[in-house]
């Protein structure tokens, strides 16, 4: 039989996956029967890179969400510009993942405040990105608050609130700024109100709210009929008086559709009105499908900073609450399974972090040594080269340390602590300096730290009846970076398998397309078709691990004197 393959081509059906990061937003164009990747495109926020509205000395983020609409058309546009003529008239169905919880104030329409002129330059009408730490002061509160409730509305949400979730951005934004707040109507999660501007809604009230968002980190349960009751948000600040009636009483997973695109957004993506647009979901969750979890195996999404996601069956979970994580919630990865969360508040950024210090002298002193005998071209790219090798060069030279000699204890809590037991006031410790210590021993440290941070997370599943078995790891670091992932896998004593693609945030997304616009019934049929298997296999060191066991007791030594002693919060 002789196969026509134009025909063929004809008949496929195609979905794009939209994977919404910290820095940048990606597109990939996917063929949903066979998961194959034909098209992709990067575009980086224009002016999140210029700096703007962020404020890094008091942990202000906010994003500018004019930078995802750019970015949106940008991108699917470009990628669909790399593929046959024919594919994006067989698109049918478009799914966002984004970083979480990036909650916004919104008018009556369901439109960011920073959308409108009066507030288009105002940080507290943009998007608050997940790693904004300016409502630590707000988290303590809701702590207290939950505690001395009847019934503790963090329970679901691993007993402990965080500074980088809904309700505690909230509150600060509204205490902090009386405009904003005498103009808000409604809150829009960032993976919300994406799928919401696709599909063309024009009423707050009309927008589809995501299970993962919602349940994670806004405290929305079945048990107590969605969100936390008026009368409790009331207590935790009069502010919140009236949002409750305001934002939604049920919450969807994303493998549901939430409606087809917009007359307006067809033609400006070039796709027709007919493609699905399925509910929106976290980075983290979408990505652990992208790597195909599955039960007793750990989803390590790898980048500035980590977020670790598990799923389990009910039977597995039943009664348990399980402490100091980021959430419990059914459907929030898998529908019909448990999703867990947590993670670490920097692991990416450890190693940025100590680039920067190093980068001082390339940056301050390397351009006037070398005015007047290079051109300023020239310099510029000799500085950009000598930048872009720091962690290259670190990482040959903390590969030679005999592990016998690996003296120096961190912690990773640069940026806080996430998990276990949220605590956003941390600071990062290091002990061990001598006077003959060297940046590759410093380097070598922080990897290590890492790693360690990793194992408290996995001993913590462990501990409240949640077993590991295996760990997936995704993103750049766990492709790029050989020397951190063995470190991991000696640290754990566990295997740790790479994810084929570096795309498996919007490969997971485009896995909720297709099941979004009915290529499948559920999304383990998307996984089993569409996944793209692991490009390595990290087996642990025995010897090693026995070692890194004892340094572990160290590192929870010296986080346990930094938390108590030395940085009383």
């Amino acid at each position: 039989m002789v196969i026509n393959t134009k025909t063929l081509r004809f008949m496929n059906k195609y979905v794009i996956g939209l994977d919404y990061g910290t820095d940048s937003a990606r597109a990939l164009v996917v063929n949903a029967q066979t998961g194959e990747i034909l098209a992709s495109s990067v575009k980086y926020y224009p002016r999140w890179m210029k700096g703007l509205y962020c404020v890094p000395k008091a942990n202000q983020w906010r994003q500018h969400p004019k930078d995802y609409l750019e970015v949106l058309e940008a991108s699917v546009k470009e990628a669909l510009g790399k593929c046959a003529p024919d594919v994006a008239a067989n698109v049918v169905g478009i799914a966002f993942d984004t970083t979480g919880s990036t909650p916004a104030f919104t008018d009556e329409t369901g439109t960011p405040l920073a959308m409108l002129p009066e507030f288009e330059d105002n940080p507290n009408a943009m998007f608050v990105l997940w790693k904004d730490h300016t409502a630590v002061k707000e988290a303590a509160e809701i702590n207290v608050k939950c505690k001395e409730n009847d019934i503790d509305y963090s329970q679901y949400e691993g007993g402990i609130y965080s500074a980088e979730w809904f309700w505690a951005k909230a509150i600060h934004v509204l205490r902090e700024d009386p405009q904003v707040a005498a103009k808000a109507y409604s809150i829009v999660e960032y993976c919300e109100w994406l799928p919401a501007v696709l599909t063309g809604v024009t009423k707050a009230g009309d927008i589809v709210r995501s299970r993962c968002a919602e349940g994670h980190k806004a405290m929305w349960h079945e048990s107590w009929g969605g969100l936390p009751p008026e009368e409790f948000l009331v207590k935790l600040d009069h502010c919140l008086a009236g949002f409750r009636e305001r934002l939604f009483e049920t919450t969807e997973t994303a493998d549901k559709p939430v409606g087809t695109l917009c007359p307006e957004w067809a033609e400006r993506l070039g796709l027709s009105t007919d493609v699905v647009v399925a509910g929106g979901a976290y980075d983290c969750h979408m990505g652990a499908v992208g790597a195909a979890v599955t039960p007793k195996t750990l989803v390590r999404v790898i980048g500035t900073s980590t977020c670790d996601i598990m799923v389990a069956s009910y039977e597995e979970v039943g009664d348990k609450l399980i402490k100091g994580i980021c959430g419990q919630v059914d459907g929030s990865v898998i529908p019909g399974m448990i999703g867990l969360e947590a993670g670490q508040s920097s692991f990416g950024d450890v190693y940025a972090m100590f680039r920067r210090v190093l980068e001082f002298p390339v940056k301050n002193i390397l351009p006037k040594t070398l005015a007047g005998k290079l051109t300023e071209e020239e310099i510029q790219a000799a500085v950009d080269e000598v930048s872009d090798r720091i962690i290259a060069e670190l990482t040959v030279e903390a590969e030679k340390i005999p592990l016998e000699e690996s003296t120096m204890i961190a912690t990773d809590w640069i940026n806080g602590r996430r998990t276990p037991d949220a605590n956003q006031l941390l600071q990062g410790t290091i002990s061990g300096f001598t006077l003959g210590t060297t940046a590759p021993q410093i380097f070598r440290a922080l990897v290590e730290a890492t790693a360690f941070g990793t194992k408290a997370i996995v001993d913590r599943f462990i501990s409240e009846g949640c077993p590991i078995e295996s760990v997936i790891g995704i993103g750049g670091i766990a492709l790029k970076s050989p020397f951190v992932m063995q470190t991991m896998s000696d640290v754990l004593g566990m295997p740790i398998k790479v994810c084929n693609t570096d795309q498996a945030c919007a490969l997971g997304a485009s896995m909720f397309a297709a099941t979004a616009a009915g290529v499948y019934q559920k999304v383990e049929d998307a996984i089993a078709a569409m996944n793209s298997g692991f490009a390595k296999e990290y087996q642990p060191d025995m010897q090693r691990h026995g070692r890194y066991a004892a340094l572990y007791e160290t590192y929870l030594k010296l986080g346990s004197f930094t938390e108590n002693e030395l940085y009383v919060c």
